[in-house]
């Protein structure tokens, strides 16, 4: 495949065609903004100038890999694309009609794929003509640092599709996962506690955000506590795909979204891109001390762990994805410290069972009972 086209040059979408680029493709980039084409084209500019000064690239590598970079707001231009990955607003219809709208202008054996974090692929491509050669390739922001990349065919898709998006995938050396196309897919699915759990555990009055965050690094071992990782995506993102997964999944609790995140986001305090959020970053604004009691940090930090233990487990339990690419999932797409499944096993499988069971017989919720994953793992 020599000719990409992405659609959607935000930093999504800049990120994708940077990594088609020094992969040696030639991309089309289409936005119907063209001040977010100029800006995307300069981000793109600025990575390559950063790249040279570190010496992982040459004048020569960047001159030719920009002059492989067509900026375009004409989505005719995609029609020699052999692939066409859309990077534009998670919103289903919007995607429904892009799709629609590509058939009419690619030709009959051009991929087309959806970077959607949580949509169903499969109804993407069931608006379709040829629903065989629609997928879900999911990159992680930012899509030129990230090495993961979740995989996720439709129920049609067409399995030379998959295999030749695997195949082009990791030529532009990224490391690829496959996903059943639900809700979340892999890591979305998994870290949702992550996020979740630091909330209850906040909002019922246990600590603060400081402690919670202090909890998951120093005892846990996390590069970013989970309060501070929320106001780094930012919680317009962060909600929403939260929003998704627990509609999508038909409520599941595990999943409901929390009012105090909500009322962020209707605030219009989004994390660090807007200056609050769980967090003030204004200068000089002080952040609350964490409470360093080390019972009270191992306690949190083991509530959120077993949570995510439980999560994955019921992941593999549903044949979401191979134990295998969970495990490489949350460890190279958010992370972690350790794959969560072979860190429930450290931690002993009895042991996890019977926290859940501790908090499912404290809360008398579903949101705590335990995954059968867990219980037939012992």
């Amino acid at each position: 495949m020599t000719q990409i086209a992405v659609i959607g040059a935000g930093t999504m979408g800049a990120g994708i065609a940077q990594v088609a680029l020094m992969s040696g493709c030639e991309v089309i980039l289409v936005d119907a903004n063209k001040d977010v084409l100029d800006k995307a084209h300069s981000r793109i500019s600025n990575n390559f100038v950063s790249l040279r000064e570190k010496g992982k690239m040459d004048i020569e590598q960047s001159v030719m890999f920009l002059e492989k970079l067509h900026c375009t707001d004409k989505i005719e231009a995609c029609g020699q694309a052999s692939l066409v990955i859309e990077a534009i607003v998670e919103n289903l219809e919007i995607k429904k009609n892009l799709f629609n709208q590509l058939e009419s202008i690619v030709s009959a054996d051009c991929i087309l794929a959806s970077n959607t974090s949580s949509l169903s692929i499969t109804s993407i491509a069931g608006t379709t003509k040829n629903p065989g050669r629609v997928i879900g390739i999911h990159f992680f922001n930012p899509a030129n640092l990230m090495k993961l990349v979740e995989v996720i065919p439709a129920i049609q898709t067409d399995l030379t599709v998959v295999n030749k998006v695997m195949d082009l995938i990791r030529s532009w050396n990224k490391i690829t996962v496959l996903a059943k196309d639900t809700p979340g897919f892999i890591v979305n699915r998994i870290a949702r506690p992550y996020y979740s759990e630091a909330i209850r555990i906040f909002e019922e009055g246990i600590a603060d955000i400081a402690t919670i965050d202090l909890a998951m690094t120093k005892i846990a071992g996390f590069k970013m506590g989970p309060f501070t990782l929320m106001d780094f995506i930012g919680h317009d993102v962060n909600y929403a795909v939260t929003e998704s997964v627990w509609t999508a999944c038909y409520y599941e609790p595990r999943y409901r979204p929390s009012f105090t995140q909500k009322r962020l986001v209707e605030a219009g305090f989004l994390g660090k891109k807007s200056g609050r959020g769980f967090y003030n970053y204004a200068e000089g604004a002080e952040h609350p001390k964490a409470d360093e009691d080390e019972s009270l940090l191992e306690n949190i930090a083991n509530r959120i762990l077993v949570m995510l233990f439980n999560e994955a487990a019921d992941a593999l339990h549903f044949g979401i994805a191979t134990r295998d690419d969970i495990e490489t999932a949350m460890t190279t797409g958010v992370n972690y410290p350790k794959g969560l499944l072979a860190w429930a096993e450290e931690w002993g499988i009895d042991n996890c069972i019977a926290k859940m069971e501790e908090l499912h017989a404290y809360y008398q919720e579903p949101r705590y009972r335990c995954s059968p994953g867990l219980r037939g793992a012992v």
